[in-house]
């Protein structure tokens, strides 16, 4: 690790308080030259460190850089050794994630960048993602699953999220199945996961599950304004994006490190916004609708047909059915 990410993992540890340059520098074993350098890069770099005689340098609580050392300054103990990658910009996490895990990346590596050109929704959509008011990351992974079970994963990381967001607002967010979490029925977060396979074998080397979070207030393209919104309603409020991040980190790790128990499903069913609805859902081209009934014990959702048969959904496109 560089002097300058030293210094601003200690700042991020100390967040608002003052630390003298003798004390970075003694803790470092660098000069106080080196600490002032570090410093200024930093300032040149969007931080906002401030600088006050006698007393040293402190991170601003406004300060929100998005950086692996203000995400792992929050990180568990148990976490702390994960790679932990941050861009200013990049197409998509995902797809980086998949170079990576091709490149035997281990379990729990972490991609986040402050913007991404070509963000990645399910069915092939674009996923919005302006800098300096979201989250977008992906998190390596490779449970003991088959590739059948892929849809756990992605009910496991809407369970995680959900969790993370409860930290930080009193609002409940709710969980549109399979990957889209809503807050006054406006999504500000979409999961994508997508598994990594050996060709030859036909198993699952790793799973990537991306994930896009509004957290600030954004001003959204035209055709998203009805549907799109933030965890915060204001700018002022959202400057929490580390923290978060290393919530939604820490949550996603704990539950896959538990998955086969399968004890966040009743957590999943608790902050569903479609049980007990009338719902369409697309399958072979074709529009259907029923009622959701339940979240089964792999994460499927289960639909119940007006003619009596029931049907199980692992993947797909559903609308709510508005009531009359």
């Amino acid at each position: 690790m560089s002097v300058k990410n030293e210094v601003l993992y200690i700042l991020e540890q100390n967040r608002g308080e003052s630390i003298s340059g003798q004390e970075l520098a003694e803790k470092l074993s660098v000069s106080r030259t080196a600490v002032w350098k570090s410093i200024k890069l930093l300032n040149e770099e969007g931080y906002i460190i401030n600088g006050v005689s006698n007393k040293g340098y402190a991170l601003s609580p406004d300060s929100d850089v998005l950086s692996s050392e203000g995400i792992r300054a929050y990180i568990k103990d148990e976490f702390k050794g994960i790679s932990i990658s941050t861009y200013k910009t990049i197409n998509s996490t995902n797809a980086e994630a998949k170079l990576q895990a091709m490149q035997n990346a281990s379990h729990g590596t972490v991609i986040v960048s402050e913007e991404q050109t070509s963000g990645r929704g399910r069915m092939g959509r674009t996923f919005y993602s302006p800098s300096q008011s979201g989250i977008y990351m992906s998190i390596i992974l490779k449970p003991d699953l088959n590739i059948t079970d892929s849809v756990l994963i992605t009910t496991a990381a809407a369970t995680a999220v959900c969790m993370a967001i409860d930290r930080f607002i009193s609002s409940e967010p709710k969980i549109k199945w399979v990957n889209d979490i809503y807050i006054h029925d406006k999504k500000v977060c979409g999961i994508l996961t997508e598994a990594v396979t050996d060709v030859e074998s036909g198993t699952v080397n790793s799973i990537i599950v991306g994930i896009g979070v509004n957290v600030k207030a954004a001003v959204f393209p035209e055709e998203l304004k009805e549907t799109a919104g933030s965890i915060f309603s204001s700018n002022e409020e959202g400057c929490v994006r580390n923290m978060l991040a290393a919530e939604i980190i820490n949550n996603i790790l704990d539950v896959c490190a538990n998955l086969k128990t399968r004890n966040f499903l009743e957590f999943y069913r608790k902050r569903s916004m479609i049980i007990g609805k009338r719902i369409k859902y697309m399958k072979n081209n074709r529009w259907f609708e029923g009622y959701a009934q339940d979240i089964d014990e792999s994460g499927g959702l289960v639909v119940f047909h007006d003619d009596g048969h029931k049907e199980v959904l692992h993947s797909g496109e559903i609308t709510v059915r508005k009531q009359n």
